[in-house]
């Protein structure tokens, strides 16, 4: 087996680190967050950290990234009070990695991808056309993690839009009926199949 100790992680090239911590931990969901500024302006951008944190209330969590340079999809959110999740589907996945890009304050990610907005109702976030599952979140609160000086975001599922021939009986959403996609590393994406779902555990059965 490759065998790394912290001081050899640490001395490793930039890239190489990056790869290799964001990838050997796993695959990870897949999202577009959409926002709106208060002048209008929309942003989209792919984030592999949102989390379940509670279904009751309905909850989920999200890691930002240092605010030391610009970040639009939190100045927004911050701003408006929304913003969405949308599940990133296999076909979607080229343009969903370029929303990764460093467009500056202003312009969205939308013109420069074949991805569409799409509005729900009085949501002011934009949602993104086509995605199998698409959340309203309203932005909670934010939690300051100082061993990296990210942000932990908190919001609530305030609508929820799920694609025909996912959800299931049971209130389960079957994720690969709507081919959607996971992250591994920072720019590998992945089409999971279902391989078993099993009753609930209980000791000794």
């Amino acid at each position: 087996m490759h065998q790394f100790d912290r001081k050899e992680i640490e001395d490793l090239a930039k890239i190489y680190r990056l790869n290799l911590i964001n990838s050997v931990t796993g695959y990870k969901s897949a999202h577009l967050v959409g926002t709106c500024s208060e002048m209008g302006n929309e942003n989209l951008a792919v984030f592999s950290s949102v989390v379940h944190l509670g279904s009751n209330p309905a909850l989920i969590g999200f890691i930002l990234r240092p605010t030391t340079v610009p970040r639009h999809t939190h100045a927004n959110m911050k701003s408006t009070g929304v913003f969405t999740l949308n599940a990133i589907s296999k076909d979607q996945i080229e343009e969903a990695h370029h929303t990764s890009a460093k467009y500056p304050e202003g312009v969205s990610e939308f013109d420069y991808t074949l991805l569409e907005p799409e509005k729900k109702r009085d949501w002011k976030a934009p949602y993104v056309k086509g995605a199998p599952i698409q959340m309203g979140c309203k932005y909670l609160n934010e939690y300051s993690i100082a061993e990296n000086d990210t942000l932990l975001i908190i919001g609530s599922i305030e609508q929820l839009y799920i694609k025909k021939g996912l959800l299931q009986e049971d209130g389960w959403v079957q994720l690969d009926k709507g081919e959607i996609v996971s992250i591994n590393g920072l720019d590998g994406y992945a089409l999971p199949s279902l391989l078993e779902r099993f009753a609930y555990a209980r000791p000794k059965k």
